[in-house]
């Protein structure tokens, strides 16, 4: 039987149920309406368990954090890559290093638990948390300049980026609730957001110079139409941006899509789905340990993404932290 309730920030006699976190707002809202549904099959598959429902940005976070540092061994995010995101910061933020992040996905754009092999319906992602392994996973760590002007840093599972993802998701969560409102299905309505947003910016997109260095070589000038820094394969509701890339490997996939014109973006779009595009002459890649990166003009405001979410602008510093969570996958990975 599912337990709601507001006192994570006391000691739980219950610690070793698993606690859900849930973002009722996640996928465009539906995750609360289909919140009972979600919960019968989670708790068919898992027994017992206690809940808590986020209220606000940031508040996933908090009550992750707290959750872990009273004991709590296994705390499971339900929404998307953002509430995922914010979950395993808590948990991080801890230090709590027996705390165990499980997913049960319901948001937009999925793409952590794809590089997973998570199921995208409850009761199936129910039955790999129960019946899955326990995996120790690499995290990012960015440090930049959040909304404020303040100069800040958070983990990041799955992939941080800048260019033309940023202006998708940015232009995704603007437009999120009309699409919603007429196009049936969670995975539909993601995909119908991103690649209506990606035609949009497409044909609105320019290169922009960045100076980048990369571990200890020489500073250099970049060109870059999307400028990935990548921990998992997967980002914008599919495209398999870092097809080589490993969650245990102890290395960043840095993938850049350099001046490439919006004629061949077009033509090669579906390169970006099947993970082809890293032989075409305008994309590269490398492995990394360390990325900086800042504008050339120092007054240019380039803002990122990460895990879906905008939390503010370069310059920024990426850095692995490997083995750095525990995290519930299906046997299959």
């Amino acid at each position: 039987m599912a337990k709601t309730t507001n006192k994570s920030s006391t000691k739980s006699k219950n610690n070793f149920l698993p606690l859900v976190i849930v973002n009722p707002k996640s996928a465009s809202g539906s995750t609360e309406i289909r919140w009972a549904r979600i919960a019968s099959d989670l708790a068919k598959n898992l027994g017992a368990f206690e809940v808590e429902f986020t209220q606000s940005v940031g508040h996933a976070t908090q009550l992750a954090k707290v959750a872990a540092q009273n004991g709590r061994r296994f705390i499971i995010a339900c929404g998307g890559d953002g509430t995922i995101n914010e979950v395993a910061n808590g948990i991080l933020q801890s230090g709590e290093k027996e705390a165990e992040l499980g997913i049960l996905p319901s948001g937009t754009g999925g793409d952590f638990r794809r590089s997973l092999n998570m199921s995208n319906t409850a009761r199936e992602a129910a039955k790999n948390l129960r019946d899955g392994q326990t995996k120790t996973i690499d995290v990012g760590k960015v440090t930049f300049f959040n909304r404020q002007n303040q100069e800040t840093s958070r983990y990041f599972l799955n992939v941080s980026s800048f260019g033309l993802s940023a202006s998708i998701n940015e232009r995704v969560k603007k437009n999120g609730s009309l699409l919603a409102a007429w196009l049936p299905g969670d995975t539909l309505r993601g995909k119908a957001k991103f690649a209506i947003s990606t035609l949009r910016e497409v044909f609105d997109s320019e290169f922009t110079t960045v100076r980048v260095r990369i571990d200890d070589a020489e500073e250099k000038l970049l060109n870059t139409i999307n400028f990935c820094v990548a921990n998992a394969r997967y980002f914008g509701g599919g495209m398999k941006i870092a097809p080589d890339a490993r969650l245990d490997d102890g290395f960043f996939d840095v993938v850049n899509i350099g001046d490439i014109k919006t004629p061949k973006i077009m033509l090669n779009a579906f390169r970006l789905y099947n993970g082809s595009h890293l032989s075409l002459d305008e994309v590269k890649h490398k492995k990394a340990r360390r990325v900086e990166v800042r504008p050339v003009n120092e007054k240019q405001i380039i803002h990122i993404e990460t895990d879906g979410e905008l939390p503010g602008r370069l310059p920024a510093i990426y850095e692995i932290v490997p083995k750095a969570l525990k995290i519930r996958v299906p046997n299959s990975i």
